[in-house]
């Protein structure tokens, strides 16, 4: 969630910290700061608000040095204000942090009772009080700072830099990402690849329970038992750390406008030219002999989920438990032998799923994850990991990534379905022929941004909206339920339609707008049923179909938006388009953070 840098260099490091850290705004962030050394003197700004109040102050109050580390805080314990923003600063040591120390409380009252006092809310100032306080006792800076780290209970990244120390800063991971960048005399630390792209194309990534003493000649790593660590440096392809908006308003925006590109990537990288099955890294899975599947994510891909729990079991006819990551290890649920898990996480880093991961280690028969970044955690944690191919996606309200998540996990259902002979050559021909088309379909349902705004100008007036979706459908509901929540702040809520009348149609008035995901497919009819109950109660319709369905809807629709026909299979992929564009073009015309919405954070690395 947080955004950690830091950066031992060769030439005056605010506005080189300032940069990386506009790198992870992505993140999302309330507040911002940085320290710097110079002259053995520690220093540091902080500012509350978006990154050009620092820069601002930094104008005013410039920060020299050439050592430093920088933070823009997504808060946790404590409300955003300039007391609460990191770096927080304990005599000697200056501390940034990503994360949750749980038993700060304890450490606070075991400091109190030495006398030593606090001016923050927050868990870290706890940890460069106790770092301050070894010092005190005699401690080197990295002796101070391992000290601590031994005593931490909780999800943290961590960086410490010192006073009187211009060569060295102390990185600690433990449950959230940290990367250590290679440069020629220069090193640098950062909470993702993104934010050390334009420093360094080599990356180290730290493992669990790692400790790192940097300096610019290199960096000495110990794992969690104090053993020397040789983790590997990677070099890392500097176009897919892309920040760029290439021209559009928003990122998001830019984001929905690339699915063609990127799908289309992912159905090749599964489906090489001339293949007629799905191709897995290694082919090493086989279905035939899988029990079960438990599936597990949060937010948008818990319902990328949802929907391959449809595509597993009419398929391939393999039971499938669906579960929000963190309930999962809550309930102790049993994983038997023959169960297989899949883990799925744009970052592959969320905290609750990587914690699911790490209960369902023993315990299934084997691990996937489909993430979006290969050196991830949760990657590098899996018995296989299969990249989604979307590219970088800095939109806090995930686009490209469900959609890319959603091909993978059909590609994978449609590999099921062949290997537990559930569908035969001509059934798996036709549905790789319609994947392949589906950038296309794709393509035209880009081209009905008309439609979609007219829409979207009238859903922005309300101040509730009811989308509903049947089979296939439903949770792409609850998807864009979500998305017009996330970026315009309307209340949504999503239903299964044929659950309306079982109390959501009490809702139901004049006022009251309802968007419709009905393809017509199997289900159609019984769709238009529940939109008539809906229009009888004055109810306005939102209608996304194709021609058929649009024709077969009736006279009543308050407004409808044309998807081309695709294979059924295939409509939740398609459908996500409008749903996403819904919630963009609303929000535009509410005149709210599209990129960055209030509250919201990209990674979620903290319970």
């Amino acid at each position: 969630m947080c955004g950690i840098v830091g950066v031992l260099g060769h030439h005056e490091v605010a506005p080189i910290l300032v940069e990386a850290l506009k790198r992870l705004e992505y993140r999302g962030y309330d507040s911002a700061g940085i320290a710097t050394v110079d002259e053995g003197r520690l220093s540091r700004r902080r500012a509350v608000g978006k990154l050009v109040n620092l820069s601002d102050l930094l104008v005013h109050d410039p920060l020299p040095g050439k050592s430093g580390i920088g933070h823009t805080r997504w808060a946790t314990h404590g409300e955003p204000s300039v007391a609460n923003a990191h770096p927080h600063r304990a005599g000697r040591v200056a501390v940034v942090h990503n994360g949750i120390i749980e038993n700060y409380r304890d450490l606070r009252a075991e400091l109190a009772g030495a006398g030593i006092g606090f001016t923050t809310e927050t868990d870290t100032e706890t940890v460069a009080l106790l770092t301050e306080h070894h010092m005190a006792q005699g401690d080197d800076p990295v002796t101070a700072a391992f000290r601590t780290l031994d005593r931490l209970d909780g999800a943290f990244a961590l960086a410490f830099l010192f006073d009187g120390e211009e060569d060295l800063i102390v990185a600690a991971r433990k449950g959230s990402p940290l990367a250590i960048g290679h440069g020629d005399g220069e090193m640098f630390v950062g909470s993702d690849a993104i934010a050390l792209a334009p420093l360094t194309d080599r990356i180290t990534y730290l493992e669990e329970g790692d400790r790192a003493v940097v300096t610019r000649t290199g960096v000495e790593i110990r794992d969690e038992n104090g053993q020397l660590a040789n983790r590997p440096a990677k070099r890392i392809r500097l176009d897919q750390t892309s920040v760029d908006k290439a021209g559009h308003k928003h990122f998001m925006a830019k984001e929905i406008a690339e699915q063609p590109a990127v799908i289309g990537a992912a159905v090749a990288h599964y489906l090489p030219a001339g293949a007629q099955s799905v191709q897995l890294p290694g082919d090493t899975v086989d279905f035939a002999d899988v029990e079960r599947l438990v599936m597990v994510a949060c937010g948008t891909a818990y319902y990328a989920c949802l929907t391959a729990k449809y595509w597993f079991e009419q398929l391939a006819g393999l039971p499938v438990e669906v579960d929000i990551a963190s309930e999962f290890r809550y309930r102790e649920p049993p994983v038997t032998p023959r169960t297989t898990a899949i883990f799925v996480s744009q970052s592959g880093e969320t905290a609750d799923t990587l914690a699911a991961l790490r209960y369902c280690r023993d315990k299934a028969d084997r691990i996937l994850s489909v993430v979006n970044v290969p050196e991830s955690s949760i990657a590098r944690e899996s018995d296989l990991a299969l990249p989604i191919l979307a590219g970088t996606e800095i939109g806090v309200a995930s686009t490209k990534a469900f959609t890319c998540q959603l091909s993978v996990l059909l590609m994978l259902a449609i590999k099921a379905a062949a290997d537990r002979g559930r569908l035969g050559e001509v059934e798996v021909a036709d549905t790789i022929s319609a994947l392949r088309g589906l950038p296309a379909a794709i393509n035209l349902a880009l081209d009905q941004g008309k439609a979609i705004r007219r829409a979207a100008r009238r859903l922005s007036e309300a101040r509730d909206v009811l989308f509903l979706g049947r089979g296939l459908m439903y949770p792409l509901a609850l998807e864009g339920a979500l998305k017009l929540k996330e970026i315009s702040y309307i209340h949504a809520e999503a239903y299964a339609s044929g659950e309306l009348k079982h109390g959501p149609i009490a809702l139901i008035d004049k006022h009251m707008p309802v968007v419709v995901f009905a393809p017509r497919d199997a289900l159609f009819d019984k769709t238009v049923s529940n939109m008539q109950e809906v229009m009888a109660r004055k109810g306005k319709i939102v209608l996304v179909s194709d021609d058929a369905g649009i024709a077969g809807a009736g006279d009543g629709v308050w407004s409808a938006i044309r998807m081309p026909q695709v294979h059924p299979v295939l409509s939740p992929i398609l459908y996500a388009i409008p749903a996403q564009l819904l919630a963009y073009h609303t929000a535009v015309a509410k005149g709210t953070d599209v990129d960055q919405p209030r509250n919201l954070a990209k990674s979620v690395t903290v319970e």
